[in-house]
């Protein structure tokens, strides 16, 4: 339950289908109807709001919890793009995909070229979350780069991480680098 878990390919849920017991709707724009646990959902709301007030851009969810059975559905194969069920951060109900409204570049790693993006990476910290996935951290998270996927751990981690400059979980926690499955 702690906003701190670490859910990589080497550290799965446990148990494998863990559900949140505090998730709830989260009211905003969206694709597919987000739930997320509640401190991370009010997070959101603050940070989308933040966006258009300081910048006039409009954001929507993509994706956010997806249960161990939904997270069989997703899961292609690809162990570069999708997490296997009981991997996957989504499960915590602390993550988000994020996107323009538009729908322009959503889920596409083109994302990170554009003001939502570029927006979203500078600034999502101030609200609790960091970009879980950067470019240059394959080799640590075992995940290619999805300017999109954004974890909410709460604003004082996502301050200390921004400020030592510190940008995976398993860097800032010491955790051995995820690029495969054990």
């Amino acid at each position: 339950m702690s906003i701190w878990v670490v859910v990589n390919k080497l550290r799965p849920l446990t148990p494998q289908d863990f559900e949140p017991p505090d998730l709830v709707d989260v009211p905003v724009e969206h694709t597919n109807e987000p739930l997320l646990r509640q401190e991370a959902s009010d997070a959101v709301v603050s940070m989308f709001q933040a966006a258009f007030d300081e910048a006039g851009l409009e954001l929507a969810s993509n994706s956010a919890y997806r249960s161990y059975s939904a997270q069989e559905n997703v899961y292609d194969g690809d162990d570069l793009t999708t997490a296997r069920p009981g991997f996957s951060e989504h499960q915590t109900g602390l993550t988000i995909d994020i996107g323009p409204l538009s729908g322009e570049c959503s889920l596409d790693p083109c994302l990170a070229e554009l003001p939502e993006g570029i927006w979203l990476r500078d600034n999502a910290w101030r609200f609790g979350f960091i970009l879980r996935y950067p470019a240059d951290k394959t080799p640590v998270t075992g995940y290619s780069f999805e300017p999109w996927h954004f974890r909410y751990v709460g604003v004082p981690l996502a301050t200390e991480m921004h400020e030592t400059g510190v940008v995976t979980l398993e860097e800032f926690f010491g955790l051995p680098a995820a690029p495969d499955y054990g």
